[in-house]
């Protein structure tokens, strides 16, 4: 330990004194609602400690729970998420199921509306997969009696032809493929001429003259002259008309949504199909007995 000089170790007592003089009387004297004197003074020096280690305690507890309420609300969030997902899909499947009764209705109203034409109802189970050819595929065949070259219709409109058919499914060539073809005629002038597919998704009109009136938004219906289709069917509807050399330049929108196929018909027959309403639906009729029928003979 290092020696002090006299004269620094006499203010060293000297102050060591005077110290303890005031902590003596800071014992002694005593405030009125604060206690004794070293007691204010203590609790005054220790005070600031205190406030800073409760604050910094306080800091680390809230963000220490805080970062578990974040982990929590994290996975609370995914597991919404998931929930929502699986909502959403099941809405879609549900949608689905609703826009596929719709259709199937509209199918069997159609059928019922001509019981007396043979019709088979199919559905479209592929598509071709190219741009080459627009054909679908469909699942009845030969075992339901379809055979090539029949007619592919919806209650909208004409779809095609059957170009192969068969034991159980058949391919159907699409009305707007370049290859197909149909007999057609404007439904208000009478105007004869075949319809055909360009490979997009509007058909074209060939061989009308110039001279011949030809309408915006004019219906175009089936002839019955291709020996495919029966008369008066729904082929599509005038959109665009041009002046060409020497026949006007027709196109127009398929009556049938070609693009987005999911159930068809399949005609059986070439007999007249007449498009009826459900006012018009044929009655069927309960046979009456006629007064030449003999009763049943009581038994004895």
């Amino acid at each position: 330990m290092v020696a002090l000089p006299s004269r620094h170790r006499s203010l060293v007592l000297l102050a060591g004194v005077v110290l303890l003089q005031v902590l003596l009387l800071a014992v002694q004297i005593k405030r009125d609602s604060q206690g004794r004197l070293i007691r204010v003074w203590t609790v005054g020096a220790v005070s600031p400690f205190e406030r800073a280690g409760t604050y910094g305690v306080d800091r680390v507890r809230g963000t220490w729970r805080h970062y578990f309420a974040l982990q929590n609300t994290t996975r609370d969030n995914e597991e919404l998420r998931r929930e929502n997902d699986a909502l959403k899909l099941q809405i879609t499947q549900l949608e689905s199921k609703a826009a596929e009764a719709d259709r199937l209705a509209l199918l069997l109203n159609f059928r019922k509306l001509h019981m007396d034409v043979p019709m088979i109802g199919a559905r479209v189970i592929g598509a071709s997969a190219g741009t080459a050819t627009e054909t679908i595929d469909i699942d009845r065949g030969e075992r339901d009696g379809i055979k090539r070259n029949m007619g592919v219709i919806t209650p909208d409109g004409v779809v095609g032809k059957v170009i192969e058919a068969y034991p159980n499914t058949s391919q159907v060539l699409l009305l707007t493929d370049k290859d197909s073809g149909v007999g057609a005629m404007l439904s208000d002038s009478r105007i004869q001429s075949p319809v055909g597919g360009t490979g997009e998704p509007l058909l074209y009109m060939k061989y009308v003259p110039n001279d011949d009136t030809v309408n915006n938004g004019e219906r175009v219906v089936t002839s019955g002259m291709d020996r495919i289709f029966p008369r008066d069917l729904p082929v599509g509807t005038i959109v665009d008309i041009k002046t060409g050399n020497p026949f006007k330049q027709i196109r127009l929108r398929p009556a049938a949504n070609l693009e987005r196929l999911e159930e068809v018909i399949v005609l059986l027959t070439l007999h007249p199909l007449e498009l009826r309403t459900e006012s018009e639906a044929p009655i069927p009729q309960t046979p009456v007995a006629s007064k030449t029928d003999k009763a049943p003979a009581a038994k004895p």
